[in-house]
């Protein structure tokens, strides 16, 4: 199976309430549809591919006739496509696990429930599920709480995630895609593309230029005395970090780390990753560490926000404006031919032509 690759970042606005029932229940079978019709023509392979893309979610969305720049449409999204595809998922060779809240904590159960009905290894699987989460909250860290992780993949161990996490303070959420092909180091650079509309100063520890801080926060959390670094990190508390940092020395609570940095010193893991993957090392050791990397051992990690280019947002009146018109133009040509031959009725079908056309015109 071929490690991860992070293909894209998007941000939306945060908006509460849920889908009303009566278009998600329009939802669920176009989207069944829709991806029978591309699994269909093109494989499974493919439509994970595409899911990948946040262009092509997103344009499926709007197909789909949800509020385009709303953080909704994640969650919804791949709500309707679980549900849409219940009960074909074997057929299809598609499987979707994990969601919102609560439910994304079952999709290590679920990929396992899956796995043993396809005699496929699911570790492998529940390995990526987890990686993809600890790298988008604790090795890039950009002020978004994670909660909601999809996770979908084949019976030949292809896979995807898409998870979304949300920010209180600027009221956006941010959505991650991942796709298990091409790259095989999760923390070293696992972006393809990355879309954000606005950019900011983010501990970002997959940058290649973080490779030097990598490296000294595995071999501090793995050959110092956890007391020396329980110390280092009391001593830290006495400092005043540059504005531009990030992080601050006020979040840290060298005492209540003590037990992590034990069992870290303890497990000795080989590299950045094995550390980032132990269990209790979460957003708040592997910034500790970073301070010490930096401050203490002279290694400075990156601050960049890993965003490659951006997605400009329109306003509330529906328009949105695509950067890249031609992938946008591309992702509605797809739908366009896999709409044509789904089995909808005419009123339906015509509806999802008609937010095609509309999408055209911009």
């Amino acid at each position: 199976m071929s490690a991860p690759k992070r293909t894209g970042i998007a941000n939306l606005p945060l908006h509460h309430g849920k889908a009303p029932r009566w278009l998600f229940d329009r939802m669920v079978p176009l989207a069944r549809e829709i991806t029978i019709a591309i699994v269909s023509d093109y494989g499974p392979d493919e439509m994970l591919r595409r899911l990948s893309h946040p262009y092509w979610f997103q344009a499926f969305g709007c197909v789909l006739g949800f509020d385009w720049h709303s953080s909704g449409v994640t969650t919804t999204l791949c709500g309707a496509l679980k549900e849409g595809i219940k009960g074909i998922e074997r057929d299809l060779g598609l499987f979707v696990t994990g969601g919102k809240g609560k439910t994304s904590r079952k999709t290590p159960l679920e990929i396992e429930i899956w796995g043993e009905k396809n005699s496929l290894n699911p570790a492998p699987l529940v390995y990526a599920s987890r990686m993809s989460a600890k790298v988008d909250s604790s090795a890039v860290q950009d002020g978004y709480q994670l909660y909601h992780h999809t996770f979908l993949f084949t019976p030949r161990g292809s896979w995807t995630v898409i998870q979304q996490g949300m920010n209180e303070a600027n009221r956006y959420a941010r959505r991650y895609h991942w796709l298990g092909e091409a790259v095989t180091d999760f923390v070293n650079e696992p972006h393809a593309a990355i879309l954000s509309e606005a950019r900011g100063q983010t501990l970002n520890l997959t940058a290649s230029e973080s490779q030097p801080a990598r490296t000294t926060i595995a071999s501090i959390a793995t050959e110092e005395q956890p007391e020396k670094v329980v110390a280092e990190l009391k001593q830290l508390k006495t400092l005043s970090l540059p504005s531009r940092h990030q992080i601050f020395t006020s979040d840290l609570h060298p005492d209540s780390l003590r037990k992590i940095i034990l069992s870290a010193y303890e497990r000795q893991p080989q590299d950045f990753e094995q550390l980032l993957g132990l269990s209790g090392v979460g957003p708040k050791t592997i910034r500790a560490l970073s301070l010490i990397a930096e401050l203490v051992h002279g290694v400075e990690p990156s601050y960049r926000d890993p965003a490659r280019y951006s997605f400009t947002h329109g306003g509330k009146d529906g328009i949105p404006y695509p950067v890249d018109r031609q992938t946008y133009d591309q992702s509605i040509e797809l739908l366009s031919r896999a709409i044509n031959k789904t089995k909808l009725g005419l009123s339906e079908k015509q509806k999802a032509f008609n937010r095609l056309n509309r999408l055209r015109m911009r």
